[in-house]
């Protein structure tokens, strides 16, 4: 029996994750594994509630303490409800974001200790990793102007230098992990992104080469 992988992407805002997160659980799906696509924050009905709190645009400024632990909160709920007991029963997750995001955003983009964090998200997760990590990697500028015509939320509109420090700490957080994690060219094709993922994936679990 081939065993399930958690794999995560992770990437600053227009990095083109989210898009090749959702082209994996295709590829998976269709050599007939059990999957499911998960995105943060959110995931359940306490989850989503939390992310409207996190997200929506608001006249008063949220303490950056208070991001940083409702968004540990909102995957706190999301482990325990739905990863944990998928994993356990069989199925491939795939994740848009996951723990790494509250380091880059909450430690690049917010300043907050990356240690002090890593030990909020051991918890919040109860001490779950992700098999495989995918770090799609473009520059802040490309990001901003592939999402020029997009509605911003309260942390993307948080401007250019943030997307900056939320890639510096990223390339921090892929050398520290760097058993798990990978870093793919943002710059290239949509299709050549997909197929060095899927090349990737396959080379790293038990799936049979097809």
């Amino acid at each position: 029996m081939i065993k399930n992988f958690f794999i995560t992407f992770e990437g600053i805002d227009g990095s083109g994750k989210s898009t090749q997160a959702k082209l994996l659980i295709d590829k998976l799906a269709s050599i007939n594994l059990e999957t499911l696509f998960l995105r943060e924050p959110g995931g359940t009905s306490i989850s989503e509630e939390i992310r409207s709190v996190l997200l929506n645009n608001r006249k008063d400024e949220m303490s950056s303490r208070t991001e940083a632990l409702l968004m540990c909160a909102s995957r706190a709920q999301l482990t325990k409800d739905i990863i944990i007991p998928e994993m356990k029963g069989g199925k491939w997750i795939v994740a848009d974001r996951y723990a790494d995001s509250t380091l880059a955003y909450q430690g690049g983009g917010r300043g907050i200790d990356l240690d002090w964090l890593i030990k909020v998200n051991h918890f919040a997760t109860y001490g779950t990793q992700p098999d495989l990590t995918f770090y799609i990697d473009v520059d802040p500028e490309i990001g901003a102007k592939r999402r020029y015509t997009m509605v911003s939320d309260r942390i993307e509109s948080a401007g250019l230098e943030f997307q900056k420090d939320i890639r510096a700490k990223y390339l921090e957080i892929v050398d520290k992990f760097s058993e798990r994690c990978v870093t793919v060219d943002g710059n290239l094709s949509i299709d050549e992104i997909s197929q060095i993922i899927w090349r990737i994936t396959r080379d790293r679990t038990s799936i049979e080469k097809t």
